[in-house]
C-alpha cells in the first residue's frame, strides 16, 4: 500500500518497482508452511510476473525468532498482525469482502501513510532493525517528500 499511495502523492505515472507483494492472511487451523507455498504458487499461476510473498500471520510466531533473533507471542487476528508491522505507514492492508467491497485495515490509522512519514512501530521492530530497514529501503531516494523519523 505504501508504494501505491506514495507514488500517487508524488505524481509518479510509473509505479515504483516492488521487491515483493505481501499477501497476508490469518488461518489458525492450518499453520503448515506448505499452505503458504501452495497459495503463492496459485498466485504465480495467475500473475507470473509479480513477486508474490504469502504469509499466514497465524504462524509467524513459529519462525520469527529464527529469522529475527527474538521470540514473539502468537498473533490473534490479521488486524493484530498488521498492527505489528515495521513502520506505522506500512501497517496498512486491504481485504476484499464477500460483497466485493474493499476494507482497509489500518490499526494505527492512515496519518503516517498519507503524511509520507516513516516512523518505527516498536511492537516488534528493534531500533537496529528499523535503522537497517530505513537504510535498505532508501525511502527518501525513492520518494523525496518522505520524512524519516530517526531513532
Amino acid at each position: 500500500m505504501r508504494n501505491l499511495v506514495w507514488d500517487h502523492l508524488h505524481g509518479y505515472s510509473v509505479p515504483s518497482a516492488l521487491p515483493d507483494i505481501d499477501v497476508a492472511y490469518f488461518e489458525a487451523r492450518d499453520l503448515r508452511p506448505e499452505a503458504d507455498t501452495a497459495l503463492q504458487a496459485r498466485l504465480l499461476e495467475l500473475l507470473p510476473s509479480q513477486p508474490w510473498e504469502v504469509t499466514n500471520q497465524a504462524g509467524v510466531h513459529l519462525w520469527f525468532e529464527s529469522y529475527f533473533g527474538h521470540a514473539v507471542p502468537p498473533l490473534l487476528s490479521l488486524e493484530d498482525a498488521i498492527a505489528t508491522w515495521p513502520e506505522f505507514a506500512t501497517s496498512v492492508g486491504v481485504t476484499l469482502t464477500d460483497e466485493d467491497a474493499i476494507d482497509v485495515l489500518a490499526p494505527h490509522g492512515l496519518s503516517d501513510l498519507l503524511a509520507m512519514q516513516v516512523r518505527r512501530n516498536p511492537a516488534r521492530v528493534s531500533l537496529a532493525t528499523y535503522r537497517q530497514r530505513v537504510a535498505q529501503k532508501r525511502y527518501r531516494d525513492r520518494w523525496p517528500r518522505v520524512t524519516v523519523v530517526p531513532c
